[in-house]
């Protein structure tokens, strides 16, 4: 038998990511569980941040950022980037990250991340106490050693972390 739960704010576990940012001048990690694919031709993707985050602010004035995609090893650092401001801390050195040009856009990639989806602004939707960025991906970078011979990337080689209500979760892929 079920029972109503009402309307929680955690829905279900979300995949998490890295989303890297920059003005140009300032770079800044986030680390969201609120990010998905929206729509396959054209590939876009979207996350949604806080208006009140530093994050936000960065990507409003650039109109592009980077979804990583992070593994269990630098679970440590995505704690931090979600628990700590931009404002107060370079990200990238308090968690020794290694800042990666991207290959078409200025936003940094995160070299330990296997995967960096490069993303420009498509779009943004005002949602109440966050707002959509939809991203064009214009890119998606994967380490050799997770692309199949075809092309495509092979996720079981990363184990790819969820989270739900203070608690990270990992992936186990079943066929």
């Amino acid at each position: 038998m079920k029972k109503s739960v009402g309307k929680p704010e955690r829905l279900y576990p979300n995949p998490i990511v890295l989303a890297s940012c920059s003005d140009g001048i300032n770079d800044n990690i986030i680390t969201l569980a609120w990010a998905g694919t929206v729509c396959s031709n054209p590939p876009m993707i979207s996350i949604s941040i806080r208006p009140s985050r530093y994050s936000h602010k960065l990507i409003m004035s650039s109109k592009e950022f980077v979804i990583n995609i992070p593994n269990k090893k630098i679970l440590a650092a995505c704690d931090f980037c979600g628990t700590k401001s931009g404002r107060d801390f370079d990200k990238f050195k308090e968690t020794n990250l290694t800042r990666e040009k991207g290959l078409v856009i200025k936003t940094p990639m995160i070299k330990e991340c296997e995967v960096n989806i490069e993303c420009r602004v498509k779009d943004i939707i005002h949602l109440g106490t966050h707002d959509l960025f939809i991203g064009e991906v214009l890119n998606v970078n994967a380490d050799e050693k997770i692309i199949y011979s075809d092309g495509d990337i092979d996720y079981e080689k990363i184990e790819v972390l969820s989270y739900l209500m203070g608690h990270y979760l990992g992936n186990k892929i079943i066929k």
